[in-house]
């Protein structure tokens, strides 16, 4: 899977390619709002004013609105459990 996260106007847009399926996803972005993630801080998580999954399985993006750099985020999805279940 190819993950390229990219600064927006209004936040990172994140772009994940090739091994991915949605579901995935949606998934990862349920657990970080509904708390039962560790892979960022409460005060980045605090800063994320929206997130916005699109697209197919291959081919999903994740838009997160809100005061949020490219660094945390990225930092974020490399400790993500949904991402990398291996760790």
């Amino acid at each position: 899977m190819e993950k390229n996260v990219n600064t927006t106007n209004n936040g990172v847009k994140i772009s994940f390619t090739g091994e991915v399926k949605k579901q995935n996803i949606v998934k990862m972005v349920e657990n970080c709002a509904t708390g039962q993630c560790e892979c960022m801080s409460d005060e980045t998580k605090k800063k994320i004013q929206n997130m916005e999954v699109s697209g197919n399985d291959g081919d999903v993006s994740l838009d997160l609105t809100g005061d949020v750099s490219k660094e945390e985020i990225e930092a974020a999805l490399a400790k993500s459990k949904v991402l990398n279940p291996e760790q």
